[in-house]
């Protein structure tokens, strides 16, 4: 690869500032060094010339809730495999949650990560550890030493935890060491047995259901301990209707608060799981059409700050199961933005919000300097056709693991090309074979 690039012919979209316009961008040693519109000015002598032919340039997608099977569990997906996936979907960073094994809640775990990551992976990978030891919920980690070993955040994971007490005590300590808090929110009383969303179709089916309450009550409380200690809060996936109008107040008397959503949430319903299909039995459940529009609309309006793909990659023996006991979990990375993509083709959401809330919002959360197209950024980068039309098909799946809920779903738009630090890390087949890689 060349010391420098340069793009051009791209539609360049930057949510950080609002631009949506013809132009070129120059890339020198990994960063981005220029932006013009239209024609690129002042190129360096043997610049790597890549004719986008319109497609749409913008910042690397960053999704904050990935998980993965290394350590321990590498025949479900390595960081390697991981990263493949991510790079097809256009993200060129993820948050790598602590449910490993062993557990991620010591730095030299996420020393490991960030080597293992660096001599592995194609696209960043930020470990995120844990807030308690073994995710029990009971002894908190040592923040400090996890900050200066390489965590970007605090996180149970898949875990949730219960007490008010030791959760205070975690959002205190957080908050001394400036790192962002990620939490899952579910009452472990209310979730029960539950498998899928409490009402009419639950009942019709005989499986139990997950009431709203059993995330809008722990959120409650959460939003109550964050303006207590002052902590930089994530609740990590909402879903429900009631669960944005908690957030949207508490925006009002905080900056500190933000909140994420499985792309599952936005884009499908309780009505998917049809005829007990384990790819859609996921955590938080699929919720009624109501509150998918509800949580649609609090993307809209800027409540919902962040879209992820929650990748959970599990293997045919859990997931092949009756629908009761199969594990919670599908894998997304590959198919984030497409399915993003869905509610600007729909009318929903525009464009530059669907995007804001997978590049430079996340950023802003972990407090990375990726996420914008900037001169001195990373020159982390996505090249996508608004309108390209495919079809998600099992086998061509990058990720170790197959249980997608959007097996078989037509999308339109795709990923073209990837890049990371200026190096293409992923390039569709579709591309004509002048166009540079």
């Amino acid at each position: 690869m060349s010391a420098s690039q340069v793009i051009v012919g791209a539609r360049i979209i930057d949510p950080a500032t609002g631009r949506d316009g013809p132009g070129a961008l120059l890339i020198v040693d990994g960063k981005i060094a220029g932006l013009s519109n239209g024609a690129p000015q002042g190129v360096p002598d043997g610049a790597e010339v890549i004719d986008a032919k319109g497609l749409v340039l913008a910042p690397g997608l960053i999704d904050m809730r990935v998980f993965t099977g290394e350590p321990g569990h590498e025949y479900r997906e390595t960081l390697a495999s991981a990263a493949a996936a991510a790079a097809a979907g256009g993200v060129t960073s993820f948050v790598l949650m602590p449910d490993t094994s062993p557990v991620i809640d010591d730095g030299a775990l996420v020393d490991f990560l960030l080597r293992r990551a660096k001599a592995t992976a194609s696209v960043n990978i930020l470990p995120a550890a844990a807030i308690t030891r073994g995710l029990r919920g009971e002894e908190i980690t040592e923040f400090g030493l996890l900050k200066e070993a390489g965590a970007v955040a605090l996180t149970d994971g898949q875990q949730s935890i219960q007490s008010a007490g030791i959760l205070r005590a975690a959002f205190t300590y957080a908050r001394n060491f400036d790192l962002p808090v990620l939490h899952h929110i579910a009452d472990k009383t209310l979730v029960g047995d539950g498998v899928m969303n409490e009402g009419t179709l639950a009942t019709l089916s005989g499986l139990r259901g997950i009431p709203v309450e059993a995330e809008s009550i722990p959120l409650a409380r959460d939003l109550q301990l964050a303006s207590l200690t002052g902590v930089r809060y994530h609740a990590a996936q909402i879903s429900a209707e009631s669960s944005v109008a908690l957030m949207a107040a508490a925006k009002a008397r905080s900056a500190a608060v933000s909140c994420g959503i499985s792309i599952n949430n936005l884009s499908l319903n309780e009505n998917d799981v049809g005829a007990y299909r384990t790819f859609f039995k996921l955590a938080p459940p699929l919720r009624s059409e109501d509150d998918r529009r509800a949580v649609v609309e609090g993307l809209r309006a800027g409540t919902i700050d962040v879209i992820h793909s929650a990748h959970d990659p599990q293997d045919s023996e859990v997931k092949r199961q009756p629908f009761a006991e199969a594990s919670d979990g599908a894998i997304g990375l590959e198919t984030l933005l497409a399915a993003a993509l869905r509610l600007v083709h729909s009318g929903d959401v525009p464009l530059l919000t669907v995007l804001r809330a997978m590049t430079v919002r996340p950023a802003e959360i972990l407090g990375l300097s990726a996420g914008r197209l900037a001169v001195g950024a990373p020159a982390d980068l996505v090249l996508f056709d608004l309108d390209f039309p495919w079809v998600v098909k099992e086998q061509s799946l990058r990720s170790r693991s197959r249980n997608s809920a959007f097996e078989g779903a037509r999308m339109q738009g795709a990923v073209m090309q990837s890049f990371v630090a200026g190096k293409s890390v992923f390039r569709h087949a579709a591309l004509s074979g002048d166009y540079s890689a």
